[in-house]
């Protein structure tokens, strides 16, 4: 048969759907019997992908056996996987283009040819994180240049302009279709067609949202332009994208202003089961991003491994995994009527990171599982990251049909999806007689979880909302530390008045100051956003508000939500207590807020305050939204309008009203807060299918402004010298066409000795580019103001910004220096530098580094230039307590040695200082786990582990690194 497995080892196993379709499937229950009967779904599901990809050569049947021997070989062996397709966003997904583009003329160098290199894999790029709030409430909030500087002053771009701001239509009472009046359509040269499909009008129809007489609905120039800015502000990136999908096979590219990575992966990309030449296989993904998990919700098998292993992927090689645990999760009762489906996700994360899951799969299973919606799983899916396991797995049932039936699928195609999921055992049904055995079960009652937040540094933190106000004041007397702010107990309740507005208003510690509905984790789900606006809408009756100085915004996921919002008829509630959408994209969630009004900034620097930032994501680290802000909650979307209302989060909501009406009646949480059945029968009314079909169109269609956009179609892109954006990088500089023996690491100086919990936002800042940082005086020097610098996030493609940007982070404690700052010392002259500027004495004098740490060590999302950027500031190894397993991989990829204490040993029970200079000799032959042995120039000898855990780790790092190792095929 004519299919893309033909000839390998299992073809006897493919057969033919026995419901008319003529789908062929390989009918892997076949090959195990009894065994795969018992086999974890998601184990199934690798297990298929094993047989239908088996080769021989990257896919060996010993690895196939493997997996089926799962329960025998779990934790012990080394398996392929080759998932169906990748899904990258533009901050991680940029260095990864880049990097094949250089790649590209690294094989020429070397003699291949360059045409060779493009994905393998069917890859997904997702323009989604370049957003930044410019404007807030129609008012310029951080005057920038649109033109994005190095091309508009090469002369190249003409700067961008503001749009005039009255648009046609501005009177209709409700979207109900086309526009009549015809000035608004997508073929249009009018305001609206310069972005087309702009989310704050109906995203689907192009009309303005809903007018209401209690509250006027926020005004679409506040989108307007911040899609304007960010279109001019990386136009460079943009155009640069177009060329990658022009030139490379597989790769297609979701413009800005479409949503973010994580929903559009789930509204569109999605497919469950993939059919490819009408063979039937599970849908599965990797990319670049560590809430891929999202759509384990679905059932389809997907998780981040960083930038690297990705372009791995994309080349054709599969990700290695170690064959993992699975812990069954089992949910039982059903959740309080109170209890947000976020509230089940901090209660999960909470309990599962006592449990230990980290580097395993979780499944879920149970009668509580059928409880849960295709949102509410997907929501838990999606913090996965936070407690550490590779994925959380929800196999397909029923309800996930009953999702994808109303969300638009074609019937046909979901007929035939579940008769094969039924012939190969991987639909779900609690009353299945086989049942699946794990490696370890766990328990979890929904009846038990209770409304919480999750604070005020770190997570995994949660806090029950009754506990917030002792919790809180409980944090001010702690020492500094994770929970701690040592605030003395005189100062406490000490308060700053500030004149805002005409008003005075005053500021104590716990005021929250910034409060954020943002794009990752929460809006993909309609029943959290719903309860929000309902709120809203219920604060704004009984005559609540939010008090004007604080910096409020709502960043939905996708038009999607926009038009549900909009649809039920509290979208203008939202606006009317400042939660006005302001774009579609990482925001605030990323550090790219608005600034804080300066009387604001002022009195709590005046009172030393501990100020709050309230938001509906995944991070929370201290100093992530604003520097000033030192505690931060995240909160479901309705806690978060709630505790907005508050002012404070120091306050108790069974006993202290939020207000007070006009009447002067007190006015609890309780009074406003809507029912399960409130909320349901909105998402009935409003959450259609119309409106995914529609989202379906917006992508597909695309948008007049990147449809225009000019870019090249060279096989070899053209670099331009003076850009600050785009840079081909000097990762293949030195490749020959055979991997050199190791050398050792020779006196080799500590460029940074750092603590705990380091995460990759220590080590790869994402947001803005401080003014007095090594990134900003380089860019300074090539011309370009501070209004002009954009983000670290925004510039991922060029290696010079990124290696400057390399422990940029201003809350990084290096014990160097005694205190939180991006500084370290250059010990053959004792001189006190940027890292950056260390590093490049250190490199003068042809001195190796090495990084100091205690336990996990790159924590946080995946992020590929944490190890890029060490790498390129001369470090050859890390010695750490432990590492979080993607920066572990990472580091390896790129080619540093990820080094490990011994169990119970660190650099202070070794009476290591730092200054010491450190010296290893590496064996001809490496294995796993080896024991290595470094030793001092003051006579020191201690023996560390060289943490790779198999042979193709290993084959990487003598390669030099994943990129030299896959450029070398090619050549």
């Amino acid at each position: 048969m004519d299919s893309p497995s033909a000839g390998y080892t299992f073809e006897y196993l493919i057969e033919t759907l026995s419901d008319n379709s003529q789908k062929k499937f390989f009918n892997v229950p076949k090959l195990g019997g009894t065994k795969y009967d018992v086999l974890p779904y998601s184990i199934r599901v690798l297990l298929e992908a094993a047989v239908r990809n088996c080769d021989g050569f990257l896919m060996k049947k010993e690895d196939v056996m493997n997996i089926l021997d799962w329960k025998t070989k779990q934790s012990n062996v080394e398996v392929p996987f080759f998932p169906a397709r990748v899904l990258l966003q533009d901050f991680t997904g940029i260095p990864a283009m880049v990097d094949l583009a250089a790649m590209r003329e690294a094989v020429k160098t070397l003699g291949g040819d360059p045409k060779k290199v493009h994905p393998a894999c069917p890859t997904d790029l997702t323009v989604d994180h370049s957003l930044q709030i410019d404007f807030s409430k129609c008012a310029i909030q951080n005057a920038p240049n649109p033109g994005g500087g190095d091309l508009q002053k090469a002369g190249k771009l003409s700067p961008l302009k503001v749009q005039p701001k009255k648009l046609p239509c501005r009177g209709q009472t409700a979207c109900r279709g086309s526009c009549d009046s015809g000035e608004i359509s997508r073929n249009s040269g009018t305001f609206s067609s310069q972005i087309e499909n702009t989310p704050i009008l109906c995203p689907f129809h192009l009309q303005p949202v809903p007018e209401y007489a209690i509250v006027s609905v926020p005004r679409p120039e506040t989108v307007l332009k911040n899609q304007e800015v960010e279109f001019g502000r990386n136009r460079e990136r943009l155009q640069f994208f177009k060329w990658s999908s022009r030139v490379f096979k597989n790769v297609a590219v979701i413009p800005p202003g479409t949503g973010m990575a994580h929903q559009v992966n789930l509204e569109y990309l999605s497919r469950v089961v993939v059919e490819e030449k009408d063979l039937l296989f599970p849908d599965s993904v990797v990319g670049t991003d560590s809430h891929i998990t999202m759509v384990n919700g679905l059932g389809i098998l997907g998780w981040g491994v960083g930038g690297i292993e990705t372009e791995a992927v994309m080349l054709g090689l599969p990700v290695s995994l170690t064959l993992p645990e699975v812990v069954g999760c089992e949910l039982t009762g059903s959740s309080n009527p109170f209890v947000t489906s976020i509230d089940i996700v901090l209660g999960i994360t909470k309990h599962l990171r006592q449990v230990g899951v980290a580097g395993k799969f979780v499944e879920f299973f149970g009668s509580g599982v059928s409880q849960l919606s295709i949102v509410d799983r997907t929501t838990i899916a999606n913090m996965c990251p936070e407690y550490g396991a590779i994925l959380s797995f929800f196999p397909v049932d029923n309800v996930t049909l009953r999702h994808l039936e109303h969300t638009g699928f074609d019937k046909g195609k979901l007929e035939s999806m579940e008769n094969y999921l039924k012939a190969v055992k991987l639909f779900r049904n609690d009353q299945n007689s086989s049942k699946p055995e794990y490696s370890e079960v766990i328990q979890i009652n929904l009846n038990s979880i209770v409304a919480s937040v999750s604070g005020p540094k770190r997570p995994q933190d949660r806090v029950a909302v009754a506990d917030m106000k002792s919790d809180f004041q409980a944090c001010l007397n702690e020492k500094v530390g994770f929970k701690g702010f040592q605030v003395a107990a005189e100062k406490q309740n000490d308060t700053v008045a500030i004149h805002y507005e005409g008003s005075e208003y005053q500021l104590s510690h716990g005021s929250v100051v910034i409060a954020a509905v943002i794009s990752c984790t929460n809006n993909c789900n309609p029943s959290v956003m719903l309860a929000a606006g309902l709120l809203a809408k219920k604060a704004v009756e009984a005559g609540l508000r939010v008090k004007p100085y604080i910096r409020t915004s709502l960043s939905p996921g996708s038009g999607m939500v926009t038009h549900y919002l909009s649809s039920s008829g509290v979208l203008p509630y939202l606006s009317k207590l400042g939660f006005e959408i302001v774009g579609y994209g990482c925001s605030t969630c990323v550090g790219n807020t608005a600034p804080i009004s300066e009387v604001v900034l002022n009195a709590v620097k005046q009172g030393d305050l501990v100020t709050c930032g309230v938001l509906s994501g995944n991070k929370n680290f201290e100093g992530r939204l604003c520097d000033c802000v030192r505690a931060n909650y995240l909160a479901s979307p309705p806690l978060v309008v709630a505790y907005a209302i508050a002012g404070t989060v120091n306050i108790d909501f069974q006993t202290e009203p939020l207000g007070t009406d006009p009447a002067g009646k007190k006015i609890y949480l309780h009074d406003i807060w809507p029912t399960r059945e409130e909320v349901h029968q909105i998402e009935e009314e409003h959450v259609i299918l119309s409106m995914f079909k529609a989202l379906k169109e917006k992508i597909e269609v695309g948008n007049k402004r990147w449809n225009s956009l000019e870019a090249p179609d060279s096989v070899l892109f053209p670099w331009d010298l003076k850009s600050t954006y785009i840079r081909c990088p000097s990762f293949f500089d030195k490749l020959t066409k055979e991997p050199t023996v190791l050398p050792p690491i020779e006196n080799a100086h500590v460029l940074l000795y750092l603590g705990d919990s380091v995460t990759t936002d220590h080590i790869s800042p994402a947001g803005s580019i401080a003014r007095s940082s090594a990134a900003a005086k380089y860019l300074t020097n090539r011309g370009l103001t501070p209004r002009e610098f954009n983000s670290y996030g925004a510039r991922r493609g060029n290696d010079a910004v990124m290696t400057r940007g390399t422990f940029a982070n201003i809350k990084l404690f290096n014990k160097f220096i005694g205190k939180p700052a991006p500084k370290t010392v250059h010990f053959p002259s004792g001189q006190t530098l940027d890292v950056f500027e260390a590093a490049e004495l250190y490199q003068k004098e042809g001195i190796p580094l090495i990084i100091l740490a205690g336990k996990k060590y790159g924590s946080g999302n995946s992020r590929d230039w944490a190890a890029k950027g060490p790498y390129l500031l001369g470090v050859k190894a890390v010695l750490a307590e432990s590492y979080e397993k993607i920066h572990k991989d990472h580091l390896i990829g790129i080619g540093i040695a990820p080094l490990q204490f011994l169990p119970g040993e660190n650099a202070d029970s070794l009476g290591l200082s730092g200054r010491e200079t450190f010296s290893l000799t590496f064996p001809e032959e490496l294995s796993p786990g080896i024991t290595l042995s470094i030793k001092t120039n003051t006579g020191k000898v201690f023996n560390v582990i060289a943490s790779f855990e198999n042979d193709v780790e290993i084959t990487l790092y003598k390669h030099g690194g994943l990129l030299n190792f896959v450029a070398r095929k090619f050549s």
